[in-house]
């Protein structure tokens, strides 16, 4: 409903505002005017998407301030000449004596009503380039006293014109005079105001992006200093035809005020419904504190999203149509995307069949990093055999990646990697887990590989450090000569290391991370997690003298060493992603929906949506893909 309201608050709010031309010309010229001076603003204000709103945002504070402080001295200017005891408006006595006298009709009244909060709502998309305080204190002191004092003026203008022959509208209570200023400051405002919506409905794909609920779109960030600042190309072009479209087939205020009323009125019921669910498992209050939370804006809310939906016909049946068109494209993207990890997670190969690859088997080692990208985060994918089926070769030093969206807002670049090994040391085989928030920055390919080989230095100095110091344990002593599990995954960046041939770790280790707080998937919370490295073990299985532990000391150093060297020349030698491409199909007696979503659905989307190759940013010389056809 947010991303319709994208589409329908651009339209009514240029509309609305454009349609002050009325007052100063004939009908005649009215009629075919306003559309195309509409579309004509909304397709200059779309093309200017793409320069990032940092780059013109320092006019929206000055068109704000000035708009308020319009239509604030214009609401004074009517409550003074036409009705100083307007003011008595504010008391709810009106309202309960309003609603008795009218009854059907003054509920059905409260669809229109609902109008007068659609465009004031649009600033809080703007939470993502400014603080909760910053936007509080706004509207607390001057867009609601503004709001207030312009409705009033309205009011006080139409209690002595209540029987004009002129269409009610904000204009016909503005003094001519001063007619065409209002005019021109009104656009620029619905502008402003059109951008903070178009702004959010950029920032919920992003996030829906992240957490898989939508497809692979391009995300470009337009400021460097302000963080929540996108541009989505694809949404951009198509909220612009939806936008004219819109405009052109209304064409008049009254069945947009209906879409976008019954939208932002939807968007407000399901955001109270979410809130009372933040209430019991977030804010850790009682049940029945959400209980009351609900009762009571919810019976609020829910009384004017009923006298919405008896506008269906007159407009309001757009914003369903478009809810129920992007919940379908979420609901088989997401369902097709799970279906295709639990598909991976059964047939994913054991670590013992890599471990039996060798020259017995004609398989060769090659020069050069190998990165090959999956979902999963333990076992060997099903891809990897299949590439080394068709190709039996490999690098000398492999990495399987995986790369996943946490549902936190930013992951610390110090939490982001977890890294261990995928057998012995003497395979050169990791795994690593690169986690990022829904609202993170992806690195471009250059940085992500030269941080990722640092990131696995840094854990071979961390491993052999650790296994130096427990080599006496009987436990740890067992555990680096299994050579047929994998170790447990080490988060690289909460410990430092100094000092090079003793690779001593700082003393303060950090152990808190997101991954204490919450697991990358479920299947994974036991092996996601920071060992302390400085612990220092007293169970003691036999003594060494001081030779032995000084040759074992040098012979560590030197496996360390030749690791490193390795890491180093597969660097230099290149590095190769080795990435799947997929084809979904449903397996056989599956039912009619489900094969029309995922055979026709999921895969027109996946064809026409970005390759995990362009989202990751892959040069097309390092790229090997693997066909991989997934029966779900």
């Amino acid at each position: 409903m947010v991303i319709g309201d994208g589409v329908l608050t651009p339209a009514i709010s240029v509309f609305s505002a454009v349609s002050g031309l009325e007052l100063s010309m004939s009908k005649e010229h009215h009629q075919y005017a306003v559309i195309p001076i509409t579309c004509f603003i909304l397709v200059c204000l779309f093309a200017l998407q793409h320069y990032g709103t940092h780059r013109v945002g320092f006019f929206f504070a000055p068109i704000v301030l000035t708009w308020l402080l319009c239509i604030s001295s214009l609401g004074i200017y009517n409550i003074i000449y036409w009705n100083p005891h307007v003011y008595q408006a504010l008391s709810p006595y009106y309202m309960f004596k309003f609603l008795k006298k009218t009854r059907k009709g003054g509920w059905m009244s409260l669809g229109g009503i609902l109008l007068c909060i659609t465009g004031s709502e649009a600033m809080f998309a703007d939470l993502g380039h400014f603080s909760y305080s910053a936007i509080q204190t706004a509207f607390t002191f001057l867009v609601y006293p503004a709001l207030i004092l312009a409705y009033m003026g309205q009011a006080a203008y139409l209690s002595q014109h209540h029987h004009t022959s002129y269409q009610i509208s904000f204009y016909v209570s503005v003094p001519e005079s001063v007619r065409w200023p209002v005019l021109i400051i009104a656009i620029l405002a619905s502008v402003v105001g059109s951008q903070a919506i178009i702004s959010g409905t950029f920032s919920i794909i992003n996030q829906s992006q992240s957490l898989s609920c939508f497809p692979r779109v391009k995300v470009i960030h337009t400021s460097d200093k302000i963080h929540g600042q996108i541009y989505i190309p694809e949404i951009n072009w198509v909220l612009m035809i939806l936008c004219i479209a819109v405009t052109i087939g209304f064409r008049d205020t009254k069945h947009m005020g209906n879409a976008s009323g019954l939208a932002v009125m939807t968007v407000m019921l399901v955001t109270t419904c979410l809130t009372s669910l933040v209430i019991i498992l977030c804010w850790h209050k009682p049940p029945i504190v959400a209980l009351f939370f609900l009762l009571f804006f919810g019976s609020i809310e829910l009384l004017y999203f009923s006298a919405s939906l008896t506008k269906f016909t007159e407009g309001a049946w757009l914003p369903i149509l478009l809810a129920l068109f992007l919940m379908t494209i979420m609901f088989v993207w997401h369902y097709a995307t799970i279906k295709k990890y639990e598909f991976d997670l059964h047939n994913k190969v054991s670590l013992e069949w890599l471990l039996a690859l060798g020259p017995s088997l004609g398989i060769a080692r090659v020069p050069g990093i190998g990165l090959v990208f999956t979902d999963l985060t333990s076992g060997i994918p099903a891809n990897f055999s299949r590439f080394v089926t068709n190709l039996p070769a490999f690098h000398r030093v492999l990495v399987f990646v995986c790369v996943k969206s946490v549902p936190v807002p930013f992951v610390p670049p110090a939490e982001r990697y977890l890294v261990g090994r995928v057998g012995p040391a003497a395979h050169r085989s990791y795994r690593c887990i690169v986690r990022y928030g829904y609202r993170d920055v992806h690195q471009d390919v250059d940085s992500f590989e030269s941080e990722l080989v640092s990131k696995l230095a840094d854990f071979i100095h961390y491993d052999w450090h650790r296994s130096q110091h427990s080599s006496h344990s009987e436990e740890d002593v067992s555990h680096s000569n299994e050579s047929t599990s994998e170790c447990r995954l080490a988060v690289i960046g909460t410990v430092a290391f100094s000092g090079t041939p003793a690779y001593e770790i700082e003393e303060s280790v950090q152990l808190a991370s997101v991954s204490i707080g919450l697991s990358t998937v479920e299947s994974v919370t036991d092996i996601i997690e920071m060992e302390p490295v400085h612990a220092v073990e007293r169970r003691v299985r036999f003594a060494i003298d001081d030779d032995s532990e000084s040759d074992m000391r040098t012979n560590m150093e030197l496996q360390l060493r030749e690791e490193l060297q390795d890491l180093l020349a597969a660097q230099e030698a290149g590095t190769a992603f080795i990435l799947g491409h997929s084809h979904v199909r449903a397996k056989q007696g599956s039912s009619v929906f489900k094969r029309l979503a995922i055979n026709f659905g999921y895969n027109f989307l996946r064809r026409n949506c970005r390759g995990p190759d362009v989202a990751l940013k892959v040069p097309p010389v390092s790229l090997l893909e693997v066909g991989m056809v997934y029966v779900v």
